[in-house]
């Protein structure tokens, strides 16, 4: 692992532990206070903390989600 990806990894602390509140899909005005064109998924957690995917690392637009468990693989796509 390269320095870069360690950083990035000592991110994932901010999700441990964390229990989800609520999720919702960006209502019209959020994204267009964003500058987006498509409404992503917003997770909310119990502290008031939340996620939402984008489509880079500049934040140019949201992002779908790839889910995967024992018995199904999907995605989670905009609106």
């Amino acid at each position: 692992m390269n320095i870069e990806e360690l950083e990035h990894i000592e991110k994932f602390k901010y999700l441990i532990g964390k229990k989800i509140k609520e999720i919702r899909y960006m209502t019209k005005e959020e994204m267009e206070e964003w500058g987006w064109y498509k409404r992503p998924l917003i997770i909310f957690f119990s502290d008031n903390s939340f996620i939402i995917p984008q489509s880079d690392d500049e934040g140019n637009n949201g992002g779908s989600l790839y889910y995967s468990d024992k018995k199904r693989e999907d995605i989670i796509y905009n609106v």
